[in-house]
């Protein structure tokens, strides 16, 4: 079971899920997967969000990977609601 908190979108755990199975990814790309059905702009804002979090990393040139901390959230290991976020994104 995984512990999310009021802060997250259904589109978060599409995103982190896509990440964990297939790696660094642009928001454009996982757009066009068809496995996360949002707007690459919706999934830009969210991998934002995401990153202050600490469950994602941005590795440059809109590229994101899933963090240790994010595989852990996706195992039911982490709960969402503990995190501490970098900045108010």
């Amino acid at each position: 079971m995984r512990f999310d908190d009021d802060w997250m979108s259904r589109a978060d755990d599409r995103i982190l899920e896509h990440l964990a199975e297939r790696g660094p990814d642009t928001p454009k790309e996982m757009a066009d997967s068809g496995r996360v059905r949002f707007s690459r702009q919706h999934i830009n804002q969210r991998c934002k969000k995401l990153v202050s979090s600490g469950l994602l990393v941005h590795l440059g040139n809109g590229v994101y990977d899933i963090t240790r901390q994010g595989k852990q959230y996706l195992k039911g290991e982490l709960d969402a609601r503990k995190l501490d976020f970098d900045d108010e994104s």
